[in-house]
């Protein structure tokens, strides 16, 4: 009846009804959304999020699905996916960016306007919507250093543009993942810079990730947060760690800090071997690591044998 009724108030909105999510992540995995949404533009967004909050419909929002994992029995109520949000503005030297745009591609805006300081994001696969929400960042540089403004869509429908001093950001962490706002838009106060110099950063940056990580397999990025006085990827090399391999997914043997699926892995799989390497790195190191990749949705119904 839900469906039914969604698909009459939005009949020109594009959208799916128990949709494998493993479609859209880049591991490959995740379960089924009762119902999968994906709004063009801030009013039709705006109008589905009231509407969901009316209804009592359960919103969970992704963004680019590049640093999620979502479980095998995927997620109740409403997803709601911005990539066909993809409006970007320059006005001087602040770039605009709806939050479906891939960071890469804001960065290589910037670049092709000759502004400096979204370097480090050029290769950071996500939406900016994401990495705004998670204060995403790599080779010293993060989102908070640059972003001065964030608008909003409250459950409710109202919009709010939110400044910086509320960001509340910190190492992969924001004011936005105590809320459930929706971000679609985002406003960077960048720098004129050289264009070949930009250009040159951002291919060094390139080499190096590409030298570095195990870009040719499906993951979810970096699994872990960085400890205090540690480096992830250190430890669990040194705990022999690599390689290790649980179902479909294993430790990279390319950089410890990742796990990739090589062989149909589940994210029951991607669990259960995040699990073990904690466990691993507890007892050896007596260090706790926390997760950077989200993990949400369901777990999958037990079935009887």
């Amino acid at each position: 009846m839900v469906k039914e009724k969604i698909q009459q108030a939005f009949p020109n909105v594009t959208m799916y009804f128990d949709e494998s999510l493993s479609r859209y992540t880049y591991t490959k995995t995740g379960g089924p959304a009762d119902i999968l949404i994906f709004p063009s533009n801030r009013k039709e967004a705006q109008n589905i999020l009231t509407w969901l909050n009316q209804k009592d419909i359960p919103v969970t929002i992704l963004g680019n699905a590049s640093n999620v994992i979502i479980k095998d029995g995927g997620i109740r109520g409403a997803v709601v996916m911005l990539n066909q949000m993809t409006e970007i503005t320059i006005e001087d030297s602040r770039l605009t960016v709806d939050a479906g745009v891939k960071l890469i591609d804001a960065s290589e805006k910037a670049r092709d306007a000759s502004l400096t300081g979204l370097e480090f994001a050029c290769g950071i696969p996500g939406s900016v919507g994401g990495a705004v929400y998670m204060n995403a960042g790599a080779y010293g540089g993060e989102v908070s250093d640059v972003l001065v403004s964030v608008d909003v869509i409250h459950p409710t429908g109202e919009i709010e543009t939110i400044n910086a001093p509320d960001f509340d950001f910190s190492y992969r962490h924001s004011a936005f993942q105590a809320t459930d706002d929706l971000i679609i838009r985002a406003t960077f106060q960048l720098q004129p810079g050289n264009q070949a110099d930009i250009i040159a950063k951002m291919d060094e940056l390139t080499v190096a990730r590409e030298s570095k990580q195990p870009l040719e397999y499906p993951s979810c990025g970096s699994v872990f947060k960085r400890p205090v006085g540690h480096f992830t990827g250190q430890l669990i090399q040194e705990a022999g760690l690599q390689g290790h391999r649980i179902g479909g997914v294993e430790v990279s043997t390319k950089h410890a800090g990742f796990m990739v699926n090589v062989d149909h892995g589940t994210a029951s799989d991607y669990i259960q071997l995040i699990r073990f390497v904690q466990g691993e790195i507890k007892r050896i190191n007596q260090v706790d690591l926390e997760t950077e990749v989200r993990i949400i949705g369901e777990d999958p119904l037990a079935t009887n044998e």
